[in-house]
């Protein structure tokens, strides 16, 4: 390790104690759930956006808007509905009679964390109002264009079960989510103490652990999180074993119709260096890539009618993917 790698790895530890106890204090209304609790996290310091799917009522709302109270950020919730227009999102503007002028009135995306809870509940118009505001940070109403606050997350969620109603995302967004992450119930002991603690109709109190200016210092330093060479060049086998399998032995060219985009390896690089910070280390390791691969990949493969008949999964792809390139 080279004295600049050192310096970033010391910088990084100092700033644990903040990241754990920020964990912390989310535990206190949240158990289990610990890849939403980290993957929300990573989002938020390399900004990223989050896609959930998991059914009704598991803390997918409470935890966005805990991190709000720990953080002291702004937080806007949006639910999506067929009826719901893109003015509803990002603003429109108001003329008023007195002098005749138009003045703007900022739309809910107008925060640092947005939950959209059940995106797919809304046609494709509505959902693609969340793009510009997703990949530029800026949103225009009329002829101004006005830049979002940093830092800004998107934690969009979506309900894998009832499917009357819904409209499937479009491809360009799913792609600009970062990761997917898929939430399940919690074990029976994990549910005995969500009852314990939510039989009182009592908010439980946390305490503000980061300020906005602490969580940018942080968010900056993600760019300075060492990534080898030999880490690189396993991203890119990764990401190209989906496009060409047939280079690495996979028998899976029939399973997939596209392969991951180029997005798909600068995105893995991100969370990998958020997953190093979470760890609080300066530098990347394989383990970080594979920990949060199946995340960032899972809804970027398109597979093919023939894996949905045999009922294979991008996650049975992703692992076999991974079975078969070298970890360096």
């Amino acid at each position: 390790m080279d004295n600049q790698v050192k310096e970033v790895h010391g910088r990084v530890e100092k700033e644990q104690p903040l990241i754990e106890a920020t964990i912390d204090e989310l535990k206190k209304r949240l158990v289990g759930q610990d890849e939403m609790i980290n993957s929300v996290l990573i989002g938020l310091f390399t900004h990223g956006h989050i896609l959930i799917e998991g059914v009704p009522g598991l803390a997918k709302t409470l935890t966005i808007k805990t991190l709000s109270d720990i953080l002291d950020l702004n937080y806007k919730r949006i639910q999506f509905t067929p009826d719901l227009l893109p003015s509803d999102i990002i603003g429109t503007l108001i003329y008023h009679q007195k002098d005749g002028s138009f003045v703007p009135r900022m739309g809910p995306i107008f925060a640092n964390l947005i939950l959209a809870d059940e995106i797919n509940r809304a046609p494709a118009k509505v959902q693609s109002a969340l793009l510009e505001a997703m990949q530029e940070k800026q949103v225009t109403i009329g002829d101004t264009t006005y830049p979002l606050e940093a830092p800004f997350l998107v934690m969009a969620t979506q309900n894998p079960i009832e499917q009357e109603g819904t409209y499937n995302l479009p491809e360009a967004q799913v792609d600009r989510f970062m990761m997917k992450i898929k939430i399940d119930y919690p074990a029976k002991e994990e549910e005995r103490i969500i009852l314990d603690r939510m039989i009182i109709d009592e908010e439980i109190p946390v305490k503000k652990v980061l300020d906005k200016k602490k969580l940018l210092k942080i968010c900056s330093l993600i760019d300075e999180i060492y990534i080898s060479d030999r880490i690189k060049n396993y991203i890119v086998e990764i990401i190209n074993a989906t496009r060409n399998p047939l280079e690495y032995n996979l028998k899976i060219d029939t399973l997939l119709d596209y392969g991951a985009s180029p997005r798909a390896s600068i995105n893995l690089a991100r969370a990998a260096r958020g997953c190093a910070m979470l760890a609080g280390r300066g530098y990347v390791t394989a383990d970080d890539v594979k920990n949060v691969s199946f995340s960032v990949l899972r809804h970027r493969l398109l597979l093919s009618y023939e894996a949905e008949a045999e009922e294979i999964t991008s996650e049975d792809i992703i692992t076999q993917i991974f079975n078969s390139i070298v970890v360096p």
